[in-house]
């Protein structure tokens, strides 16, 4: 198969097992090949780690949970030196941390204080851990997906602006409609009973209605790491054109001079994004574009992830949060006052 075959095939299986969220779905594939990290934020129950777990899971690569709380250490993440004794020497050798893995489910980020979510930084920013001045390199395909919880805000730890801008992507999960929700039970429905019925003796105490609906669906076909990398080289060679470069330097600089687009800008704008808004706006663009079958990147390209790029980017003034305004309507505004190539 091609890579975008395969590639299509790990969305597929993901697909399986996770019911109503396909945005979500693709906002993760197109951060696994733009090599980024993502921020993940739902309320809960709506399938955050379900989603990361099933991208892991139809893929061959070595996955780490870390669930933070406010007693988690550094070393609890990046590992630490062990003393170790053998024919009378003693050695420090390194022990590596959970942070060791090709993804890496950081589980509510918020719930542990700033030094532990200070640990991630070097290993999203530069891919390495640096532990008693010794650098340890992380493997070559790595991802940092970090979920939060917009409620429940009391006991926990805000990211500070630094470390949100390290995030390629930061993606918010709602909840499904109706006719998803029903397909949600029933698919929870027929895990049970497909886990009973594995479990089971061989009484029989299972009918052959129930045995019928628990038949699990065929296994999905685990992805090689291998095209992930092929994705990224093809991805590497989507043609930008120097119109859609100055777009998207375009967007970003409107959210830093908002004054000179619209008086709306100006009252809700009070940060724009940093350079690498407009770094994330040219990854997801093109990976974006690959995955549509496209070898060149368009207006609709960076419609499609602008959001995702730039919400947790900007910083929205007393008088819009007053108000009631979101990052979104914000960046609907930029997309308005910001001439199209």
């Amino acid at each position: 198969m091609t890579a975008r075959e395969q590639i299509a095939a790990l969305e597929d299986g993901m697909g399986r097992t996770i019911v109503g969220q396909r945005e979500v779905i693709r906002r993760l594939i197109i951060g696994l090949l733009a090599n980024g990290n993502l921020l993940v934020e739902g309320l809960p129950g709506l399938a955050k780690t379900r989603a990361i777990k099933a991208l892991a899971k139809n893929l061959e690569a070595d996955f780490s949970r870390i669930q933070f709380t406010p007693d988690l250490l550094p070393a609890d993440v990046t590992g630490t030196d062990m003393l170790y004794r053998d024919g009378g020497k003693s050695e420090f050798r390194f022990h590596p941390g959970p942070i060791f893995a090709n993804i890496v489910l950081a589980d509510e980020i918020n719930r542990a204080p700033a030094k532990v979510q200070s640990a991630l930084l070097e290993a999203m920013e530069e891919r390495q851990v640096t532990v008693a001045g010794n650098t340890h390199k992380m493997p070559p395909l790595f991802m940092v997906m970090a979920t939060q919880n917009p409620i429940e805000q009391e006991g926990t730890y805000p990211l500070p602006e630094a470390q949100m801008d390290r995030f390629l992507m930061h993606v918010l999960i709602t909840y499904p409609p109706v006719q998803d929700e029903v397909r949600v039970i029933e698919l929870v429905r027929s895990e049970e009973i497909a886990a009973a019925q594995s479990s089971d003796d061989g009484s029989g105490s299972l009918d052959g209605n129930a045995a019928q609906t628990a038949t699990p669906a065929p296994a999905a076909e685990v992805i090689p790491q291998q095209a992930i990398f092929d994705a990224r080289r093809e991805i590497a060679d989507i043609h930008v054109s120097a119109a859609m470069a100055r777009y998207m330097a375009d967007l970003v600089a409107a959210s830093r001079h908002p004054d000179n687009f619209s008086p709306e800008l100006a009252r809700w704008i009070e940060i724009g994004a940093s350079p690498r808004g407009s770094i994330a706006l040219d990854k997801a663009g093109r990976t974006n574009a690959w995955l549509e079958g496209r070898d060149y990147v368009d207006p609709q390209d960076i419609h499609a992830i602008i959001h995702d790029c730039l919400r947790h980017r900007l910083g929205l003034s007393f008088e819009a949060q007053g108000e009631g305004i979101t990052a979104n309507q914000v960046i609907d505004q930029l997309l308005e006052n910001v001439a199209l190539p």
